[in-house]
């Protein structure tokens, strides 16, 4: 007798899924060659990932006029981000030196994506970091390239020193001025301001009620935008203005943070004399250099002051995003928006927060920010990344600023007055 027995189709398993694909690139200049390049780049990757049927193109990731030593690279940044929230699998990059130049940070990053199971690799050099050697090259070629870093800064080190000693600026973005070649050459509107700046502050006006009364008339800074107590005290003690330069008063403390570091002796400075135009006559420069000093004895407190505080650089203002900052007023100490604080109410309407009710809303315990979204309200973050919204009641006299009690005093004095005439 016959015998039959089914056999099932084989169920087929579920199509492996594609890689998830993305590429870096990196210029760090922004000169129309490089900016060619980084266009040629983005548009070699994205045909390049495409064309491969085992992937899916999730875009290339641009930096330009970037360095390759430092981090705030944003494109690299939001890369790392997407690799950490599991969007990709595999990156594309040119090299190593436009990955980065700085070796603990392309190990760092190579090894955290490591950990993560993303493949990272670099087309010139033919290296996959999974693969067994990977690390052990990019170890021995990041070296190289960041010796190369090095030895790009040196030389432009040298070429800056050599222009300082032969009394040339190299840069300069100064209001007032545009440096043409060797020479700082006048612009006239913004002489103007550089002029009445120098004139108020000989009047009697603070710097930062200078920067208030630009900002009153709508008179625009150099870049365009607001001015600030620390811009008009800057103008008020640049040399250049009177036609000298002090060149090298900073310097690149190293090739891999380029942190600029004030020259306090370290290098040798050169003062040149009559170098340019100048703007402001010696006389008005050496009274305001004057009294620049004598403003300064005036308010030099006899004891050292305390700058850091409990809440210092941990309150952010929810109307402008600014940082809060601590104000002794004739009661007590408030905190205030810097915004409200530098350029007044009608930049940011914010509310100053006596010290003490912070103190009590914070009640002992660990915090890492205090936001302000509204009025008479306070987000607390804590450590663990919990939140939360606390309220308080402002009385009369905290709500009450110098303005308002000058305001009230003027009111009170008036009506006094009307009542004598009547009588």
């Amino acid at each position: 007798m016959k015998t039959i027995t089914k056999i099932d189709a084989a169920v087929a398993g579920p199509a492996e899924a594609k890689k998830r694909v993305a590429a870096y690139a990196r210029v760090s200049s922004g000169k129309d060659a490089m900016l060619h390049s980084l266009s040629a780049q983005v548009d070699f990757y994205s045909r390049f990932i495409r064309q491969n049927a085992d992937w899916e193109y999730c875009g290339v990731y641009a930096d330009e006029a970037y360095t390759g030593t430092k981090n705030e690279r944003p494109e690299f940044q939001r890369l790392l981000a997407d690799c950490r929230a599991g969007r990709l699998d595999i990156v594309l990059t040119k090299s190593i030196s436009r990955f980065a130049r700085n070796t603990v940070t392309t190990l760092e990053t190579i090894r955290e994506l490591k950990r993560l199971g993303i493949d990272v690799w670099f087309e010139r050099e033919k290296i996959h970091t999974l693969s067994e050697d990977g690390e052990f090259l990019i170890t021995l070629l990041s070296s190289f390239a960041q010796e190369e870093s090095l030895s790009t800064s040196e030389n432009q080190k040298w070429r800056v020193r050599k222009n300082f000693k032969e009394g040339k600026p190299t840069s300069a973005r100064i209001t007032g001025y545009q440096l043409v070649g060797d020479t700082f050459v006048v612009i006239p509107q913004e002489a103007e301001t550089v002029r009445l700046i120098f004139n108020l502050y000989l009047s009697g006006l603070g710097k930062t009620a200078i920067a208030k009364e630009l900002n009153a008339r709508g008179i625009p800074s150099k870049n365009g935008g607001l001015w600030y107590e620390s811009v008009v005290a800057s103008i008020l003690r640049n040399e250049k203005y009177v036609g000298d330069m002090r060149l090298q008063k900073t310097f690149i403390a190293d090739h891999i943070s380029k942190r600029q570091v004030k020259n306090a002796g370290q290098l040798p400075q050169y003062y040149v004399r009559d170098a340019h135009e100048a703007i402001i006559d010696r006389d008005t420069f050496e009274r305001v250099q004057a009294e620049i000093q004598r403003r300064a004895q005036k308010h030099t407190p006899h004891k050292p002051r305390q700058d850091t505080y409990l809440f210092t650089g941990k309150i952010v203002c929810g109307k402008c995003g600014k940082h809060y900052k601590r104000k002794t007023t004739a009661s007590k100490p408030v905190w205030i928006c810097s915004t409200f604080n530098t350029l007044g109410k009608s930049y940011c309407a914010s509310q100053q927060i006596p010290e003490q009710v912070l103190l009590d809303l914070v009640d002992g315990e660990p915090f890492t920010q205090l936001r302000i979204p509204e009025a008479n309200t306070v987000v607390i973050v804590r450590p663990d990344g919990t939140e939360v919204t606390k309220h308080w009641q402002t009385s009369r006299r905290d709500s009450w600023t110098e303005e308002k009690r000058m305001a009230a005093s003027k009111k009170a004095k008036e009506r006094y007055e009307a009542w004598q005439k009547e009588k």
